[in-house]
């Protein structure tokens, strides 16, 4: 058992250092790391708050809309009324106007034939009449035999004139015997014809006159249809108060809060509320990959800051949730382009600050106020904190973010409102604003400096006061090579500046380069104070030993005294793997019959890596060699400093730094120019005017 818990505690190591060593993993952790807690926090911020209630109950609370919704039950109602008070539309058939017509030709055709015919009986007329097909029969047959044939085509074509005057008009058939009564009253109203005949003409009428306007459905539901697409939607905005406090809660309501997801007993999942927050979430987070990825490529080796910019991120969020109980003009946005600028880099700042305003806006309501404050005020909090070297000025930083707020709440406030109070009252918070957001820097800026190793200019400033006690022991033990540390920063910084580099970090770095000589200071030339030399004693390999010993010995005490890895670097690359060439040559000449491994006198550093610690290489070698010359000629400088640069390249020393051959020229112009600084000529004063001088002293001083 002892076996396979070793075996498994030993996969588990591996699966674990693979995970660390892994640069993808651990992209993609810190990656799910983000989109959890962002979308954790967007979630609780925008979930509305659910409630207990049925049908009859009263609201406890205000109850109000948690994002813009269709009141669908009100528009539902609306269109329907709309549809309702659409008129039904009819289709008039003509070809019945046509048939009605025949018919009544037919029917008086048929009178005149009988009429006409002098071979019959009236008697034998009345019965051939009474089998018309209008089935006219009666009193109304006697009236057209008696009546005269002119009078009959007279009565036909007033009959032709009702039918078509209504039938033109058309006659549904819910109004056709509304329209027989009309007809009827019209008729019984002429004065032309007797009663008889007017009977005669109200029966033929009725025989005949048949509905010729029907009910279109078809284009009457297509009416309705555009009646209520007519309606527009009767929509509850976000904020819009759905029950007040005590209002009883109807059917309607309660659908309504339904589908806002606010009833606690649905236990539904909003989907569209978490597919919005996650579309929102993985396009921020796609904009900070895509401008790692282009612009800070670098940034991607160093999971440890990309965990610190998500930590900033997360806890500007956390607190814009406190303080927008108070106030959103109190949210201090531009903290974190503030921190970001100082502690990686000001253009990915200016990102992280538009991001988060988005975000936050979305959750307190994208007021545009706010969101011009946030934009604003953290672009100047990037620049006015950029390069800066002491903690004050970002106070300084602060209250220029607060005058800045002051300024884009006042003015959009007077621009799209009256209320001049509300706005002096939320520029106010503005100006709070800024004073927190300095005071959240400052607060903050050691703790993510320690806690994640990161030297900012501030630290660098700090590291390089002299009352550090690395530097007082440096000072206190081995003077002369503080001395040289000092002029090797001086050369470092004007050379740096000279080609674009961070000037205060190789100013800084070169301070500290030495420092493995407190551990024997008097082994190195510049802390001997007297002619001799302990190394005259020794032989050339341990004195190789103890000379290369100090980058080891200075390594150690950078971790006692927790030096940031950027100084440790200085420690071990400002002399490389270079050749200790005179103990080297020491040791070939006492052993000339011997093979001497170049190798046991060079040094066990790395090649410098970047531009800083390059220039201190140079800067060591230089001042050491320059200083060593008899004669401190322009020429002589020049031509020592050339002699370096050219060793150097030629050892290989500068391979891995990214130096061109035109930024090598820039420093050595920086060089000869500080060092001619150092070693200019001076006057040399005469005898004869030192004793005449103190002679006038002593004589003014008896007087």
């Amino acid at each position: 058992m002892k076996i396979f818990k070793g075996l498994k505690d030993k996969q588990s190591n591996k699966f674990l250092d693979k995970m660390s060593n892994n640069l993808r993993i651990q992209h993609f952790l810190l990656a799910v790391l983000f989109f959890a807690c962002v979308f954790a926090i967007l979630l609780t911020s925008l979930k509305p708050p659910q409630f207990d209630l049925v049908v009859g109950q009263r609201a406890p609370v205000d109850i109000r809309a948690s994002k813009d919704i269709e009141d669908s039950i009100e528009t539902q109602r609306l269109k329907n009324l709309a549809a309702e008070e659409v008129d039904s539309e009819y289709k008039l058939e003509t070809s019945f106007h046509m048939e009605v017509k025949k018919d009544i030709e037919k029917f008086f055709s048929f009178i005149y034939e009988i009429k006409d015919n002098q071979e019959m009986e009236f008697l034998d007329k009345k019965i051939a009449l009474e089998t018309n097909d209008l089935n006219i029969t009666g009193p109304n047959i006697t009236a057209a035999l008696e009546a005269s044939t002119e009078i009959l085509r007279y009565l036909e074509n007033y009959i032709y004139e009702i039918i078509t005057t209504y039938m033109n008009d058309g006659i549904k058939i819910e109004e056709l015997q509304i329209e027989k009564n009309n007809i009827k009253d019209y008729i019984m109203s002429i004065e032309d014809f007797d009663n008889n005949l007017k009977e005669l003409s109200v029966a033929i009428i009725n025989a005949t006159i048949r509905p010729n306007q029907f009910l279109d459905l078809e284009l009457t539901e297509q009416k309705r249809q555009e009646a209520m697409e007519a309606i527009e939607k009767v929509m509850i905005r976000k904020g819009d108060i759905i029950l007040r406090e005590g209002e009883n809660v109807t059917y309607d309501k309660l659908q309504i809060m339904s589908e806002l997801g606010l009833l606690a007993k649905d236990r539904k999942v909003d989907f569209m509320l978490y597919t919005g927050i996650a579309s929102i979430v993985l396009v921020i987070e796609f904009l900070l990959v895509a401008y790692i990825y282009v612009f800070n490529k670098e940034l991607l080796k160093k999971t440890s800051r990309l965990f610190m910019m998500i930590l900033i991120f997360l806890c500007v969020l956390i607190i814009s949730k406190v303080l927008a109980i108070i106030s959103i003009y109190l949210i201090p946005v531009a903290v974190s382009a503030m921190l970001l600028a100082i502690l990686i880099d000001a253009r990915l700042a200016f990102l992280v600050n538009l991001c988060l305003t988005i975000l936050i806006s979305i959750v307190t309501g994208n007021d545009f106020s706010f969101i011009a404050m946030g934009l604003i005020g953290g672009t100047v909090g990037v620049f006015s904190v950029i390069n800066t070297q002491q903690r004050g000025n970002i106070f300084v930083s602060g209250l220029i973010i607060s005058i800045v707020n002051l300024i884009t709440i006042i003015g959009i406030g007077f621009v799209s409102s009256s209320e001049i109070t509300k706005t002096l009252t939320f520029g106010f918070y503005g100006v709070l604003n800024g004073i927190l957001c300095s005071i959240l820097t400052v607060g903050s800026l050691p703790l993510w400096e320690t806690v994640f190793h990161i030297v900012t200019p501030l630290k660098l400033l700090e590291l390089s006061n002299p009352n550090h006690p690395l530097l007082k022991k440096l000072l206190i033990e081995a003077p002369g090579t503080y001395h040289h540390s000092i002029i090797v920063g001086n050369l470092s910084e004007a050379a740096t500046n000279a080609v674009g580099g961070n000037s205060l970090l190789a100013r800084t770095g070169a301070f500290y380069h030495d420092i493995g000589k407190t551990s024997r200071p008097y082994f190195f030339k510049e802390n001997q104070l007297s002619a001799e030399n302990p190394h005259d004693k020794i032989n050339p390999s341990l004195s190789s030993l103890i000379i290369t010993g100090h980058v080891k010995e200075g390594l150690e005490l950078a971790n006692k005294y927790k030096l940031p890895e950027e100084i440790k670097d200085f420690i071990t690359q400002h002399h490389g793997n270079t050749l200790v060439a005179y103990f080297y040559h020491k040791a070939k000449n006492a052993n000339s019959d011997e093979e001497i491994d170049e190798n046991t006198f060079r040094y066990n550093g790395t090649k410098p890596l970047n531009k800083e610690t390059a220039i201190v290489m140079l800067a060591d070698s230089v001042e050491a060699a320059v200083r060593s010359l008899t004669s401190h000629t322009k020429e002589k400088i020049e031509a020592m400093i050339h002699k370096i640069f050219k060793d150097k390249l030629e050892d290989g020393q500068l391979e891995d730094c990214n130096l061109t051959l035109k930024e090598l020229e820039k420093i050595k112009q920086a060089f000869l120019s500080v060092l001619l600084g150092i070693f200019h000529e001076r006057i040399a004063y005469p005898d004869q005017d030192i004793k005449e001088l103190k002679g006038r002293k002593a004589h003014e001083s008896s007087n």
